[in-house]
């Protein structure tokens, strides 16, 4: 990983979506400071599409599509994405899968949390589980005391043990049934909303993470960036971020847009 202040010049110019995780990514222990929610005003005064691209639910998505200043949103690893339609007044919300095959999912993770709730103490249902509509959140250091890395493992082996794909993220393991993750809805995204196939224009994304769930991203496009926290997972992961920043989350996203903002 290179430092974020050696990406060249002659390629910043190009950058024309902006794509980052939440976590962790724009959020300093939990909360979302403002240099982060600037950076991502600037991004857009600067004519740049700012996605989030995240494992929060629903719910929470719903309020960040209206609210924060961005094109739309991938949300729940995948699940589906949001974009709010100003000038119609409508919430556009394409999901990987039906209702009913939602709820039958549903059913087979509420069968799959007893199982690692009985058998892994200390770990807890995620406090933002009830606005989700895909997946199901286990928290092993949001609200709890934070678990060793060889307990978060036995709560990814629950999931695919029954089949499930599962993802660590910097607080939750998340767990859902399909094959969908968040690359595969950013393509649709693209291609939905933006008339465009997302491997035309990867030259021209940037993506921001810190974390195992975002490396899918990480592996696809060329100036991904990781924010310094990501190097407490880069032993976990095959394919690390090109770039990386000195300060953590969203401080370090800020680094990132004043980079990519000096011309």
């Amino acid at each position: 990983m290179q430092p974020i202040q050696d990406f060249p010049v002659s390629q910043r110019s190009a950058i024309r979506y902006v794509l980052s995780d939440i976590d962790d990514t724009l959020t300093v222990d939990g909360r979302l400071p403002a240099a982060a929610y600037s950076a991502m005003e600037r991004l857009v005064q600067a004519g740049i599409q700012v996605i989030p691209i995240t494992g929060r639910p629903a719910g929470w998505c719903d309020h960040m599509a209206r609210m924060w200043p961005i094109a739309g949103l991938v949300g729940e690893n995948g699940a589906f994405y949001f974009r709010y339609d100003a000038g119609q007044r409508r919430m556009v919300r394409r999901y990987w899968k039906t209702d009913e095959a939602r709820r039958e999912d549903r059913i087979r993770l509420h069968q799959i949390e007893k199982g690692i709730l009985d058998s892994i103490p200390g770990c807890r249902v995620s406090a933002d589980q009830p606005y989700r509509e895909a997946d199901l959140a286990i928290d092993f250091c949001e609200d709890v005391p934070a678990l060793p890395m060889s307990e978060v493992e036995k709560i990814v082996n629950c999931f695919e043990q029954a089949g499930a794909q599962a993802k660590i993220s910097s607080i939750h393991v998340n767990g859902w049934f399909g094959g969908y993750d968040k690359l595969a809805m950013t393509r649709i995204f693209f291609r939905e909303q933006f008339d465009c196939d997302l491997e035309t224009v990867r030259n021209e994304v940037v993506f921001a993470g810190d974390s195992p769930n975002d490396e899918p991203m990480f592996a696809y496009f060329p100036h991904a960036v990781g924010v310094a926290n990501v190097r407490d997972f880069t032993d976990r992961m095959q394919h690390p971020p090109a770039w990386v920043t000195a300060r953590e989350g969203g401080f370090g996203f800020a680094e990132m847009v004043a980079v990519l903002l000096d011309r």
